[in-house]
Formats: structure tokens, C-alpha cells, sequence
């Protein structure tokens, strides 16, 4: 029953750090990122998809940030869900592709998104103690059942400690990785 209780909580941890590093791809750096609108929602064929079903991606140059269509139809529908998203950006159509230039960032609007960079990271590793917290409290269960012994509890608590401890350092590895890609110039 511990070793139950350990691997849910050891994959909703990795879930957890996933999903963050998933949310860190999202923040504008001063380079051209697909993973900025692979996921924005375009209305194409009367549903809505997800625009990397619908279109390829690539980076001519470093700032810059082109989107083809596989069907040259569904180039305004592309064009109106960039600019829908409020990315901040103005995107150009020339028929079949549309072409997203990415404006070098200031310094205040680096130091902002580092900030939102540490508010993401502080909610992961509030998630991730929220784990622990219900695995501790299912351990407890488990222990006052009388299915295991108190030295069984307190080596999973000593296993749990050390897997939020990875968990949270895999977190701030992705933190500094995105704020070194951030702040640099």
C-alpha cells in the first residue's frame, strides 16, 4: 500500500514539473518560439483545432517566426487567432504563410517576465508540497489501519522528502534556464 501511495505521488510530482516547464515555454523571449502558438485555438474547417494541427513552423531567423498552413485556406484563420491571443505581435500575411517578427524586449519587460518566470515556479512547487501534503495524510491512514509499521511511515516520509526535493530542484534548473534565456542580451 506505501509503494501504491508513492508511485501516484511520484507521477503527479513529474506531472506537476511537466506541466511548469510546459508554462515556462509559453513566456516571449527575445527569440522566435513555436511554442508560443502551437497550441492557440483556430477555427478552420467549421471546428476548432489546435494551430500545430493545421500548420509547420520554422525560424528563418532567430527573431522571426514563420507560420505555413498545410491548407493556404486557412491562412486568415491563422492570422486572426495570433492576433486574438494578444501576443503582442503583428503578424504579415503574404497569401500563404504568415511571418510573426518578435521586438527585442526591454530590460523592464525582462525583469517582468523573469518575475512571472518565479511566480510559475513558487505555484509548481506549491502544487508539488500539496502532493506531499496528501501522501503524508494517506500514509497516515495507512498507518493508523495498523497495515504497516511506524518505521515503514517514516522511511516513505524520508522517500517522499527526497522526491519533492528533486522535483523542486528540476523546477528551479528550468527556472534559471528560462531566466538566463530571458536576461540575456
Amino acid at each position: 500500500m506505501v509503494e501504491m501511495v508513492f508511485e501516484e505521488t511520484t507521477e503527479k510530482m513529474g506531472d506537476v514539473v511537466v506541466h511548469t516547464r510546459r508554462e515556462f515555454s509559453t513566456i516571449r523571449t527575445g527569440r522566435a518560439s513555436s511554442s508560443m502558438v502551437e497550441n492557440l485555438t483556430v477555427s478552420a474547417y467549421g471546428v476548432e483545432m489546435r494551430m500545430q494541427e493545421i500548420a509547420t513552423f520554422s525560424v528563418p531567423e532567430p527573431r522571426q517566426l514563420l507560420i505555413t498552413p498545410h491548407d493556404p485556406t486557412n491562412v486568415a484563420a491563422v492570422e486572426r487567432a495570433v492576433v486574438n491571443a494578444d501576443l503582442g505581435l503583428a503578424p504579415s500575411n503574404d497569401g500563404r504563410t504568415i511571418r510573426l517578427s518578435f521586438p527585442e524586449l526591454t530590460e523592464e519587460r525582462r525583469r517582468d517576465m523573469v518575475r512571472m518566470i518565479n511566480r510559475m515556479a513558487e505555484d509548481g512547487k506549491n502544487h508539488l508540497r500539496g502532493i506531499r501534503r496528501h501522501a503524508r495524510k494517506d500514509l497516515d491512514d495507512i498507518e493508523s489501519e495498523g497495515h504497516v509499521s511506524e518505521d515503514d511511515i517514516r522511511h516513505a516520509g524520508s522517500r517522499l522528502d527526497n522526491l519533492i526535493h528533486r522535483n523542486e530542484a528540476e523546477i528551479d534548473e528550468a527556472r534559471t534556464a528560462k531566466e538566463d534565456e530571458l536576461l540575456e542580451v
